[in-house]
């Protein structure tokens, strides 16, 4: 054989192999969407067990174990803000078997409020579907004389940074506060806490003047009337509190501010996979039963496309850069 035509036979041999290669490396990934799921899949929640998040994710969880015929598996792993679970899952392998319940921050207001997340949300995840909403109550000391938004802002506006209002700096109860604040043109008085918890406390015995709280956490203080509620911040009442009126209803149009609650897979995730998750919780999410458990826990149920939650994070996205970027937040 000539020098040519064995270097043709070799180059033939490794074409071959080459060829044979990429059918089995493109066998191996398709493998995993037309089978899926053939194993336990993680459901990653950046948070402690007990919390909402976590309390969402398993109620979730467990009613889709029972229709993809795997665990679904849920994965606490809290730290900084929910960025240390929310790198985890944009990290992982896009195979469907790693997914992430992730919330408001981490998704839409992390990226603009620390210096270096570690991750990209528009970029290193592919949303499956937004599942809840929880708005938060504007709560007073009921010695407070604002009984409205109203009046709310009236009195703020008479006595600028003098209303004090407890709040976490950073999250999203905080930032909600600003964008009340932007949105009314006056200026409240952030006292800084830890936790959510202990900014209430204050409340009631008077140390602070208002709140935006949690809606799980307020509902027993208001029915004890240790609390009084101004308003709540989701663009519609909730059931929990059909006759507290909503802030933009109240006099500030178009605000709207909740802690929302969405699956999101790694970037890349076969869109078979993607749309597969999206039909079977979206199934759970308005089934009667399942729904009706949600909404005990004072979530507002939702139930969105993939594209929708895409574009819905975008938007959130830039709305509270916007109000970062005017609050001067930073949590590094």
């Amino acid at each position: 054989m000539s020098e040519l035509k064995l270097h043709r036979a070799i180059a033939g041999r490794v074409a071959l192999l080459a060829f044979c290669a990429a059918a089995s490396i493109g066998a191996a990934v398709a493998q995993p969407a037309s089978n899926y799921p053939a194993k336990p899949i993680r459901l990653i929640v950046a948070l402690t067990a007990g919390g909402p998040t976590d309390i969402l994710a398993r109620l979730i969880a467990q009613p889709l174990t029972a229709s993809l015929g795997q665990s679904v598996v849920v994965d606490n792993r809290p730290g900084a803000g929910g960025n240390i679970g929310a790198e985890l899952v944009a990290k992982s392998p896009a195979d469907g078997y790693t997914l992430f319940m992730g919330t408001s921050g981490p998704l839409a207001i992390n990226a603009s409020l620390y210096k270096n997340i570690g991750y990209e949300p528009l970029r290193d995840f592919a949303p499956v579907i937004l599942a809840a909403s929880a708005p938060f109550v504007i709560v007073a000391n009921p010695a407070l004389a604002a009984g409205n938004v109203k009046e709310l802002i009236a009195l703020a506006k008479a006595k600028p940074d003098q209303i004090n209002y407890g709040s976490v700096p950073g999250n999203a109860s905080h930032l909600a506060t600003e964008l009340f604040d932007y949105q009314a043109g006056i200026r409240m008085s952030l006292v800084p806490y830890k936790g959510a918890a202990q900014a209430t406390t204050d409340v009631i015995a008077g140390q602070v003047q208002i709140s935006f709280a949690s809606t799980p956490g307020s509902l027993p203080l208001l029915k004890s009337g240790k609390l009084k509620a101004i308003a709540v911040t989701s663009a519609n009442r909730i059931g929990a509190l059909p006759e507290i009126p909503t802030v933009a209803e109240s006099g500030l149009p178009g605000y709207e501010a909740s802690v929302w609650y969405g699956i999101v897979a790694p970037a890349k995730t076969p869109p078979e996979i993607v749309f597969r998750l999206n039909a079977e919780i979206g199934k759970i999410l308005r089934e009667r039963s399942h729904r009706d458990k949600i909404a005990a826990s004072d979530f507002e149920v939702t139930a969105s496309t993939p594209n929708e939650f895409g574009g819905f994070i975008r938007s959130e996205t830039a709305k509270w850069a916007k109000v970062i970027k005017l609050s001067g937040a930073r949590a590094d």
